[in-house]
């Protein structure tokens, strides 16, 4: 399934790939792209198996040239699979925390000089004179060098693992719409995959002077409007990881 979750003649964000692959059984990722005229951005565009449907999807948006850049939030291999297929039909840079830099070969990328390591201090990557890409850190959630990727255009967050949902559970098809119904859906996931409430609350504070319309994670459902608002007031109360030790 792909959808269009924002839409201008200039610019569209699109849902390339929910939860498509049944090889991924309980976990099944999502995979973004973000495309601003001729230059397109992938967001951790999943496993090997995915890589045929998705880009099948890309080419009803867009031209594989105009690839500019692949975003991915952290090492995992939901997150990195397939990415020696794409290294190899696009002349993307690839950007990932650089903790992770030395992880990406084990991939089997060939092109190593593509591959670009996000310094703790980045604050944004710039695709062209009216593009870019907002980083906000979110190390710790789960992953140790973990950045989530804001569009200005559109106001979606795209999050990673940070609201990641594990399914198939409750009966939401897209959007969550009862957060209370949808809690063991999360909580599990997020009270042992992140690492503490200090580090939630410090990437509260970092998302708060943004304007976001969508929270959109690299797992299951996504979240806006007043279910955004109740899931980020949960997230600053949760005791997760190292605090139930």
């Amino acid at each position: 399934m792909d959808t269009v979750l924002y839409d201008r003649a200039d610019h569209k964000y699109v849902l390339l790939g929910f939860a498509d692959s049944p090889d991924e059984k309980s976990v099944p990722s999502n995979q973004y792209m973000i495309v601003h005229n001729d230059t397109t951005v992938l967001m951790d565009p999943g496993g090997f198996t995915l890589f045929p449907v998705l880009v099948a999807r890309v080419l009803k948006y867009t031209k594989m040239e105009n690839i500019k850049a692949i975003l991915l939030s952290h090492q995992d291999p939901d997150v990195n699979g397939g990415l020696s297929v794409w290294e190899k039909v696009t002349n993307a840079k690839i950007y990932i925390s650089k903790l992770w830099v030395r992880f990406i070969p084990h991939y089997e990328i060939r092109n190593t000089k593509n591959i670009i390591g996000i310094n703790d201090g980045d604050t944004e990557i710039i695709m062209n004179d009216d593009f870019k890409i907002t980083l906000i850190p979110a190390h710790f959630l789960h992953s140790c060098g973990q950045f989530n990727y804001y569009d200005s255009v559109s106001k979606i967050l795209f999050t990673g693992d940070i609201g990641a949902s594990v399914l198939p559970c409750s009966g939401n098809s897209l959007f969550i719409e009862d957060f209370e119904e949808f809690l063991p859906c999360i909580e599990p996931f997020h009270t042992r995959y992140m690492s503490c409430n200090k580090a939630l609350r410090k990437w509260i504070k970092y998302i708060e002077s943004y304007d976001i319309d969508i929270i959109a994670p690299q797992h299951g459902y996504l979240i806006k409007g007043e279910v955004k608002d109740k899931f980020i007031r949960w997230l600053y109360d949760l005791k997760c990881g190292v605090d139930l030790i």
